[in-house]
């Protein structure tokens, strides 16, 4: 993935277009039923900035597994080939 770690965090910090409607639209009621809402968007807002770098992270992680997993079967392929190599060397050797 070519995630930079820039462009991670604008993405973890970036609120839905829905979630900011909802903010815009509690700020144009009475200031009561705007307190009451206040704190219920506010965790919404923060579990959804939550779950979004949770996925950036997890993204990151299989990016990474990934690499390593083709560095891994790169190794597992040379040292394949460097036991052939031994074995034909053997057999010629024994022979």
């Amino acid at each position: 993935m070519s995630s930079t770690p820039e462009s991670s965090v604008s993405t973890a910090n970036h609120i839905p277009a829905d979630l900011q409607r909802l903010a815009a639209a509690m700020n144009s009621l009475p200031d009561e039923y705007a307190a009451q809402l206040a704190p219920l968007v506010d965790a919404v807002v923060e579990s959804t900035k939550r779950r979004r770098r949770i996925l950036t992270l997890v993204q990151d992680a299989i990016s990474q597994l990934r690499l390593d997993m083709k560095y891994l079967m790169f190794d597992l392929e040379a040292t394949r080939r460097e036991r052939e190599d031994y074995r034909q060397k053997l057999d010629e050797y024994q022979s």
